[in-house]
């Protein structure tokens, strides 16, 4: 089968198209390898998937109707896994038009590819961050998520609005993601899992927000990327959709849902984790709460276990040892 795996130099979709050609499936990866983090970090990971036969990377920005457009004619692909987006909460705050860019106006591109072209099954990300400050844990498809408080929340919601669209309109089936804090090896430089180890390993402070009053549901890459290949194979469909199954409650080929490991960590917990797994003590520096972050996540997961019959088995020091130990090896004891 082939596939169109958009955000193929990040983090996820980097893992999800090996996975793809692992299966045996041919895949096309696109990413514009924007510099928001280390190019040459995102280049590292095409390089680990470079020489699969099945897949092949096109440079390319998915803002850029016309060449979206082209591609969808010209590769003919059967499902698409759109994982590319503008992400981060902080950088939302100070360049707000790159998220319009990428994730509003790119995240059309890819519908109207997917309309036009009779895609069987679009796999969409989302984000946990849409739930804002909702205080009822855990977090559940069902629980309204109208207040937004970082635009790239805003887009993210917006995102499931537009694929509800389209899969009214145009019978396109979609499936929606929230991702809860995904890390492992090869994660985000800007996530907190990196930006701990780095500054630990390096004898540096690392930054406490909220004085450590956190909480978040932290999910290791094999968990997500186990998910998300169960779920493309399960397509919604009019004549199947269960009212009580995910919202909104309508006979539509739409569906979403919260991945997540279910198990949100203690951010001390975490650090300490970290801590294990480097052999070094953290310094820290206590902070009040960032502008447009939330104290705790924690994904309800009912539905997608109901779905695919998966739940993620990766333990939290696990993943951590994991992480740690690709990092050492890939920078050494430092990073530039």
């Amino acid at each position: 089968m082939k596939y169109l795996v958009t955000g193929v130099a990040g983090f996820i979709g980097n893992f999800v198209a090996e996975r793809l050609c692992q299966l045996g499936h041919e895949v096309i990866g696109i990413d514009n390898l924007n510099n928001y983090y280390d190019v040459n970090l995102k280049k590292t990971r095409l390089n680990r998937i470079s020489h699969l036969e099945q897949f092949k990377f096109i440079e390319m920005d998915i803002s850029d109707r016309k060449r979206v457009e082209n591609l969808f004619c010209k590769e003919k692909f059967k499902r698409v896994i759109h994982l590319a987006a503008q992400a981060g909460v902080r950088y939302s705050i100070d360049n707000p038009m790159a998220y319009i860019d990428s994730n509003i106006v790119g995240m059309t591109t890819i519908l109207e590819g997917c309309r036009n072209n009779k895609i069987e099954h679009l796999v969409y990300a989302s984000s946990s961050s849409v739930y804002g400050m909702n205080e009822k844990m855990p977090f559940s498809e069902d629980d309204v998520v109208d207040h937004p408080i970082s635009l790239y929340a805003a887009t993210k919601k917006s995102n499931e609005l537009m694929a509800y669209s389209y899969s009214h309109l145009y019978d396109l089936a979609t499936t929606g993601l929230r991702f809860f804090t995904v890390y492992g090896p090869w994660g985000r430089p800007d996530m907190a899992p990196f930006l701990f180890c780095d500054a630990i390993l390096n004898d540096r402070e690392i930054e406490v927000f909220n004085n450590g009053i956190m909480k978040r549901d932290f999910t290791y890459i094999d968990d997500i990327v186990e998910g998300i290949i169960r779920i493309q194979d399960v397509i919604p469909t009019r004549d199947t959709f269960d009212l009580h199954n995910t919202l909104p409650k309508n006979n539509t080929p739409y569906r979403l849902y919260n991945i997540g490991n279910s198990k949100p960590i203690e951010l001390m917990k975490f650090i300490e984790a970290i801590e294990i797994a480097s052999g070094k003590e953290a310094k820290k520096k206590f902070l009040p709460m960032q502008a447009g972050d939330v104290p705790a996540t924690f994904a309800d997961t009912s539905k997608l276990q109901q779905a695919i019959g998966f739940t993620p088995k990766t333990t939290i020091q696990n993943g951590i040892n994991a992480f740690v130990n690709w990092y050492k090896d890939y920078y050494g004891t430092s990073i530039k």
